[in-house]
Protein backbone atom coordinates (compact mmCIF):
# COMPACT_ATOMS: atom_id res chain seq x y z
CA UNK A 1 0.00 0.00 0.00
CA UNK A 2 1.22 3.44 -0.86
CA UNK A 3 1.73 5.97 2.01
CA UNK A 4 0.07 9.10 1.03
CA UNK A 5 2.04 12.67 0.77
CA UNK A 6 0.42 13.32 4.40
CA UNK A 7 1.27 10.44 6.38
CA UNK A 8 5.29 10.34 4.97
CA UNK A 9 7.58 11.16 7.73
CA UNK A 10 10.65 12.90 6.41
CA UNK A 11 13.96 11.28 6.03
CA UNK A 12 15.46 10.17 9.60
CA UNK A 13 12.12 8.95 10.73
CA UNK A 14 10.39 12.35 12.86
CA UNK A 15 7.15 13.18 12.14
CA UNK A 16 6.59 16.65 10.32
CA UNK A 17 6.02 19.76 12.63
CA UNK A 18 3.02 21.68 12.40
CA UNK A 19 3.60 24.77 10.43
CA UNK A 20 4.71 28.18 12.60
CA UNK A 21 1.74 29.41 10.96
CA UNK A 22 -0.88 27.74 12.97
CA UNK A 23 0.83 28.92 16.50
CA UNK A 24 0.65 32.46 14.89
CA UNK A 25 -3.12 32.06 14.10
CA UNK A 26 -4.05 30.54 17.56
CA UNK A 27 -2.52 33.85 18.94
CA UNK A 28 -4.20 36.26 16.79
CA UNK A 29 -7.37 34.95 17.33
CA UNK A 30 -6.86 34.78 20.67
CA UNK A 31 -5.80 38.39 21.06
CA UNK A 32 -8.37 39.96 18.75
CA UNK A 33 -10.77 37.55 20.91
CA UNK A 34 -9.79 39.48 23.94
CA UNK A 35 -9.69 43.08 22.38
CA UNK A 36 -13.52 41.90 20.92
CA UNK A 37 -14.54 41.09 24.42
CA UNK A 38 -12.75 43.99 26.24
CA UNK A 39 -14.72 46.91 23.75
CA UNK A 40 -18.15 45.44 24.73
CA UNK A 41 -17.52 45.30 28.14
CA UNK A 42 -16.18 48.63 27.97
CA UNK A 43 -18.96 50.20 25.32
CA UNK A 44 -21.60 48.73 27.22
CA UNK A 45 -20.70 48.23 30.90
CA UNK A 46 -17.88 49.72 32.34
CA UNK A 47 -15.34 51.79 31.19
CA UNK A 48 -11.43 53.25 32.14
CA UNK A 49 -10.41 57.11 32.16
CA UNK A 50 -7.83 59.18 33.35
CA UNK A 51 -8.23 62.25 34.67
CA UNK A 52 -6.66 65.13 33.18
CA UNK A 53 -6.72 67.64 35.99
CA UNK A 54 -6.78 68.63 39.58
CA UNK A 55 -10.33 69.85 39.34
CA UNK A 56 -11.72 67.18 41.45
CA UNK A 57 -9.23 67.05 43.98
CA UNK A 58 -8.94 65.87 47.16
CA UNK A 59 -10.92 62.75 45.27
CA UNK A 60 -9.28 62.93 42.38
CA UNK A 61 -5.69 63.79 40.92
CA UNK A 62 -4.10 64.80 37.74
CA UNK A 63 -2.74 61.64 36.41
CA UNK A 64 -5.46 59.72 38.24
CA UNK A 65 -7.86 56.46 36.64
CA UNK A 66 -10.71 55.78 37.52
CA UNK A 67 -13.66 53.15 36.56
CA UNK A 68 -17.02 54.18 35.25
CA UNK A 69 -20.28 52.30 34.42
CA UNK A 70 -22.44 53.33 32.16
CA UNK A 71 -25.76 54.80 33.28
CA UNK A 72 -29.14 55.21 31.73
CA UNK A 73 -31.53 57.75 31.40
CA UNK A 74 -32.85 59.14 34.75
CA UNK A 75 -30.19 57.33 36.54
CA UNK A 76 -28.38 60.88 37.32
CA UNK A 77 -28.30 61.62 41.42
CA UNK A 78 -27.31 64.18 43.04
CA UNK A 79 -23.69 63.70 44.24
CA UNK A 80 -22.59 61.41 41.53
CA UNK A 81 -19.04 62.04 40.14
CA UNK A 82 -19.95 61.71 36.39
CA UNK A 83 -18.11 61.76 33.74
CA UNK A 84 -19.44 63.36 30.26
CA UNK A 85 -19.31 64.68 26.68
CA UNK A 86 -18.59 68.45 26.96
CA UNK A 87 -18.85 69.07 23.19
CA UNK A 88 -21.98 71.28 22.66
CA UNK A 89 -21.79 72.81 26.68
CA UNK A 90 -18.51 73.31 27.87
CA UNK A 91 -16.59 72.83 24.49
CA UNK A 92 -17.15 73.23 20.56
CA UNK A 93 -19.24 70.34 18.62
CA UNK A 94 -16.28 70.56 16.03
CA UNK A 95 -13.15 68.88 16.74
CA UNK A 96 -10.46 70.80 14.56
CA UNK A 97 -7.82 67.82 14.77
CA UNK A 98 -7.01 65.87 11.33
CA UNK A 99 -8.04 62.30 11.56
CA UNK A 100 -4.77 60.65 12.81
CA UNK A 101 -4.65 62.86 15.19
CA UNK A 102 -8.45 62.08 16.36
CA UNK A 103 -7.50 58.49 15.83
CA UNK A 104 -3.97 58.87 18.22
CA UNK A 105 -5.48 60.39 20.67
CA UNK A 106 -8.29 57.84 20.92
CA UNK A 107 -6.04 55.13 21.18
CA UNK A 108 -4.47 56.92 23.97
CA UNK A 109 -7.52 57.77 25.92
CA UNK A 110 -8.64 53.94 25.69
CA UNK A 111 -5.73 52.80 26.65
CA UNK A 112 -6.22 55.38 29.64
CA UNK A 113 -3.19 56.46 29.45
CA UNK A 114 -4.17 60.01 28.38
CA UNK A 115 -7.44 62.47 29.00
CA UNK A 116 -9.51 63.95 26.25
CA UNK A 117 -9.92 67.19 25.60
CA UNK A 118 -13.72 67.29 25.52
CA UNK A 119 -14.66 64.74 28.35
CA UNK A 120 -14.73 66.28 31.53
CA UNK A 121 -15.35 64.46 35.26
CA UNK A 122 -17.19 66.51 37.92
CA UNK A 123 -19.91 66.10 40.78
CA UNK A 124 -23.63 66.62 39.83
CA UNK A 125 -25.22 69.23 42.29
CA UNK A 126 -28.57 69.94 40.70
CA UNK A 127 -30.54 67.27 38.42
CA UNK A 128 -33.76 68.95 36.76
CA UNK A 129 -36.30 70.75 38.48
CA UNK A 130 -33.93 71.79 41.35
CA UNK A 131 -32.80 75.60 42.35
CA UNK A 132 -29.75 75.95 42.89
CA UNK A 133 -28.10 78.84 44.48
CA UNK A 134 -24.94 80.63 45.99
CA UNK A 135 -24.43 81.63 48.21
CA UNK A 136 -27.06 81.72 51.27
CA UNK A 137 -26.84 84.15 54.36
CA UNK A 138 -24.48 81.84 55.77
CA UNK A 139 -22.02 81.31 52.82
CA UNK A 140 -23.24 77.66 52.01
CA UNK A 141 -24.59 76.62 48.49
CA UNK A 142 -28.42 75.47 48.83
CA UNK A 143 -30.36 73.22 46.58
CA UNK A 144 -34.29 73.89 46.71
CA UNK A 145 -33.37 76.21 49.48
CA UNK A 146 -31.78 73.64 51.73
CA UNK A 147 -27.75 73.95 52.52
CA UNK A 148 -26.10 71.85 51.00
CA UNK A 149 -23.47 69.40 53.06
CA UNK A 150 -20.34 69.25 50.78
CA UNK A 151 -17.35 67.16 52.61
CA UNK A 152 -15.99 66.65 49.62
CA UNK A 153 -15.08 70.28 48.82
CA UNK A 154 -10.75 71.06 48.63
CA UNK A 155 -9.98 72.23 52.10
CA UNK A 156 -9.72 75.79 52.19
CA UNK A 157 -11.97 76.51 49.24
CA UNK A 158 -15.44 78.25 49.61
CA UNK A 159 -18.61 76.36 47.86
CA UNK A 160 -18.05 79.59 45.10
CA UNK A 161 -16.65 82.37 44.89
CA UNK A 162 -19.28 83.23 41.72
CA UNK A 163 -22.53 83.87 42.71
CA UNK A 164 -25.59 81.66 41.01
CA UNK A 165 -29.37 81.16 41.17
CA UNK A 166 -29.99 78.78 38.63
CA UNK A 167 -33.36 76.58 38.11
CA UNK A 168 -32.34 73.47 36.13
CA UNK A 169 -34.92 72.50 33.06
CA UNK A 170 -35.67 68.86 32.97
CA UNK A 171 -33.05 66.86 31.45
CA UNK A 172 -30.37 69.16 32.50
CA UNK A 173 -27.70 68.47 35.05
CA UNK A 174 -25.58 71.59 36.92
CA UNK A 175 -22.57 70.10 37.80
CA UNK A 176 -19.26 71.62 39.67
CA UNK A 177 -15.88 70.18 40.93
CA UNK A 178 -14.76 69.36 44.28
CA UNK A 179 -11.56 71.62 43.82
CA UNK A 180 -14.14 74.99 43.70
CA UNK A 181 -10.77 77.51 43.38
CA UNK A 182 -9.53 75.36 40.17
CA UNK A 183 -12.39 73.87 38.36
CA UNK A 184 -13.98 74.93 34.78
CA UNK A 185 -17.33 74.18 35.39
CA UNK A 186 -21.22 74.97 34.98
CA UNK A 187 -20.64 78.46 36.82
CA UNK A 188 -17.56 79.07 34.39
CA UNK A 189 -20.42 79.30 31.39
CA UNK A 190 -23.15 81.43 33.27
CA UNK A 191 -24.51 83.81 30.25
CA UNK A 192 -23.36 81.72 27.83
CA UNK A 193 -25.63 79.72 25.36
CA UNK A 194 -26.92 76.69 27.45
CA UNK A 195 -25.91 78.67 30.32
CA UNK A 196 -23.56 75.67 31.80
CA UNK A 197 -25.90 73.08 31.93
CA UNK A 198 -24.97 69.77 30.40
CA UNK A 199 -27.84 67.57 29.06
CA UNK A 200 -28.06 63.78 30.74
CA UNK A 201 -27.32 62.27 27.19
CA UNK A 202 -24.15 63.75 27.46
CA UNK A 203 -23.18 62.08 30.09
CA UNK A 204 -20.80 58.91 29.57
CA UNK A 205 -21.20 57.31 33.34
CA UNK A 206 -20.53 57.17 36.81
CA UNK A 207 -17.07 57.17 38.25
CA UNK A 208 -17.71 54.25 40.68
CA UNK A 209 -13.69 53.01 41.91
CA UNK A 210 -10.66 55.12 41.79
CA UNK A 211 -8.27 51.86 40.49
CA UNK A 212 -4.63 54.06 39.81
CA UNK A 213 -2.28 54.76 41.99
CA UNK A 214 -2.70 51.70 43.72
CA UNK A 215 -1.75 53.04 47.18
CA UNK A 216 -5.46 55.60 46.92
CA UNK A 217 -7.17 52.83 45.11
CA UNK A 218 -10.87 52.22 46.46
CA UNK A 219 -14.50 52.99 45.76
CA UNK A 220 -16.00 56.21 45.17
CA UNK A 221 -19.18 56.21 47.23
CA UNK A 222 -22.63 57.19 45.91
CA UNK A 223 -25.07 59.36 47.61
CA UNK A 224 -27.60 57.12 49.68
CA UNK A 225 -29.97 59.53 49.21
Amino acid sequence: MHETPASRSPAGGHPERRPRTVGWRFVFSAVLLAVLVTGLVRGFLVDVYFIPSGSMEPLLAEGDRVLVTRLDDGDVQRGDVVVFDGRGSFDPITDPRSLPERALAGMGQWLGMTGSDTVYVKRVIGVGGDRVECCSAKGSLTVNGEALDEPYVSAGDAPSTTRFDVVVPEGRLWLLGDHRSASMDSRSLLGAPGGGLVAEDRIIGRAFQLVWPLDRSGPIDRPSG
